[in-house]
This record gives C-alpha cells, structure tokens and sequence, in this order.
C-alpha cells in the first residue's frame, strides 16, 4: 500500500491510542501523510489479515506471475460508498471484494487477483476500518483470490463519509470460452440463482431506520457458484449480477444489446416477504432493488431444468428459479421488458427514473 502523502489540513493531534485490537480509535490525517503512522497503519493493520507473498514485498507495483495457457486476462474495476458501510451480511470491505470478483466471474473469468484502495475521512472509527479489511479478508478468502496492492489516503473531515473504497481485478477467461449476450436467442429461457432485492432493501431500511428485522443482504462471491456451471452446462449464453437498477436494469440492458424483448413472469420472482413488505412501506419495486449476490442466467430452454437443480445443490443458489424467456421484440412495440402477471397480463418495466437509491454499493 503506497505511502503518497494525504491532503494537508490544519493542526491535528500527532497520536491516537490505539484501540483494544490495535486500531488506532479514530482515523488521523497523519495515517495517510506516509510517515510513521502510515507505516504502522499498514504494517500492523492491514497486511496481517490480507497477508500473501505478493503483498508483503509493498512494492509500488505487483509482480504477478503468468496467466494460466490458454486464457486471457479479464480486468474490472469498482469504487464503493455504500451508506451505511456495516449492514447485516456485510460491510463495505466484503462488498467491495464479492462486487468486483463478481463482475469477473460473469464475464466468464476466475478470479485471480485484485488492487484495493481505501478512502478514508479523518475522524473515521478505527473500529469500522477494522471491520472492513477484515472484511475484505474474508471475502478474498471466500472467493479464493489474493490483494496483491493497495492504497491508503485520508482526507480532511468533512470531505468524505467515513470509508470509501476503490477496487480492481484480474481474471483468467479461456479463450475458447462461449459466453456473451450475442449469443441470446428467442426461446432462451432466464434464471435467477436466488431471491431478488434482499441487499437493497436492506440497505434502504438501514438508512430510513426502519426495523431490518430478519432483512439480510444477499452479499457474496459467486465464483463456487457460477464456474462450474460453465463448465458443465454448454446451453449457458451469458451471465449477468443484477447490481445498481437490479433485474429491471440488468434486463433492458441485455435487451438493448440484443435486440429482443425479455418476458418475465411476476409469480416466478423469488422475492422474501421482508423485502416485499420493506419494498411497498418505501414505495418501491423489488425488480429495481440491486441485489449484490445474485447472477442472472441466460441459457437455453432445454437445458433451464438441469441448470436449476445444479444451482440448487450449492448453498449460494438454493432459491434459484426459472424468472422468465427471451422473445422476438414485436414491430413498432417500444417494450424491451415486460412483466407478466398471474392473469395473463403484461405490463411494460420502465428503467429507474432520478436518484430513488442512491450510494447502494
């Protein structure tokens, strides 16, 4: 993690006691001023828990090895300011790790390794800083890939929220991997590997303090889950993480790309009663509730069946559920998704409009 000096501000005090764990009991701008502090910061803090060979030389760049034959390197990048950092299921640190390793794994990619950078405002609690790299940790862990470099800065109070945080990865993807949304044709039918808007709905009761009750986030890293289905499954046309703007944006943006209209059925959604009763109390539709360990699967009728009951065997895709079906876009019809009810009637899903959810991951 780099030293470069952090934003200059007026006088601080030059210490803090640490904490019971360790952590220093709030954030100071000299952690990030890459003197002592920062060393100490670093050394003590954030490379025990991260810890690996490529890490532990603080190089300013990482020395990776080759990708494995017969891959290309897949690279996404992802910045997060979820509010509040601490939810059930999470915290900004794991989020931030299961977001940007999932952006790979449905890219077709597994995950190898990652950069994460870490914002943080003066005066934030040691404690959450703490959590979230143990966070982070235990994602990595989790989704079998290594932080290999990093960044730490810190800014005046005032000119943040805490903790942000930065991201990217690289991934190895088979070159002769068939995956993409060019590969959707009509009669594909569309899966889901779980309950849909559980992270927003957590997230959005969190911040009207609203009682979260048994409100969870569905936070997690799906590479266990989603690359063996490759594997096994040649009807697979693409993958999806239905994140921001959850199935409904997801939905309009394949749709947009391929040219053809996507028919989900609304009995078929799994959605939690928690979620529902949180989505009506707000106002809002579970289909437009980012979710932030769920994948979208497009994948050929004749294979949906077998495919489900592969989801439903791990522990991250047991409320996987056949949602809906790829069909012609009919002329003159400006509908690329539609929703259809129990009685037959469809209705058209309408992208997001303004800001209704906004720093959700």
């Amino acid at each position: 993690m780099t030293r470069d000096p952090s934003t200059p501000g007026a006088r601080r005090p030059v210490s803090e006691p640490p904490g019971s764990s360790g952590f220093p009991e709030r954030i100071l701008l000299s952690h990030g001023a890459g003197g002592r502090q920062t060393q100490e910061l670093i050394a003590r803090q954030f490379v025990p828990p991260l810890a690996n060979p490529i890490l532990e030389t603080l190089s300013d760049g990482a020395l990776l090895p080759r990708l494995p034959e017969g891959h290309q390197p897949v690279l996404t990048t992802d910045a997060f300011v979820v509010d509040p950092p601490i939810f059930p299921g999470g915290d900004a640190g794991y989020l931030s790790v299961c977001g940007t390793v999932n952006d790979l794994v449905v890219s077709g990619a597994e995950p190898l390794y990652l950069t994460w950078a870490l914002i943080l405002e003066e005066g934030a609690p040691g404690s959450l800083v703490e959590r979230c790299v143990a966070g982070a940790a235990r994602a990595a862990a989790e989704a079998g890939v290594r932080i290999v470099a990093g960044d730490t800065k810190v800014v005046p109070r005032g000119k943040g929220d805490r903790i942000y945080i930065t991201s990217a990865g690289l991934g190895a993807r088979p070159l002769d991997l068939a995956l993409g949304d060019e590969r959707i044709v009509p009669g594909d039918a569309l899966l889901v590997s779980g309950s849909i808007g559980d992270h927003g709905a957590t997230i959005m009761a969190l911040r009207h303090r609203i009682d979260a009750g048994a409100l969870r986030s569905d936070c997690a890293p799906l590479a266990t889950l989603l690359l063996p289905c490759l594997r096994a499954c040649d009807g697979i046309k693409a993958f999806h993480d239905p994140t921001r703007g959850g199935v409904a944006t997801t939905c309009h943006e394949v749709a947009r790309r391929t040219g053809l209209r996507m028919h989900l059925q609304e009995e078929a959604l799994p959605v939690r009663p928690e979620v529902r009763a949180t989505a009506e109390l707000l106002g809002l539709d579970e289909i437009h509730l980012p979710c932030e360990g769920r994948a979208l699967i497009w994948v050929a009728a004749e294979e949906a069946e077998a495919l489900l009951a592969r989801l439903r065997a791990h522990p991250l895709g047991r409320g996987a559920e056949r949602i809906g079906r790829v069909t012609s876009s009919p002329a003159g019809e400006d509908a690329p998704v539609v929703l259809e009810n129990a009685l037959g009637v469809t209705r058209p899903v309408d992208l997001l409009s303004g800001a209704g959810l906004p720093r959700i991951c």
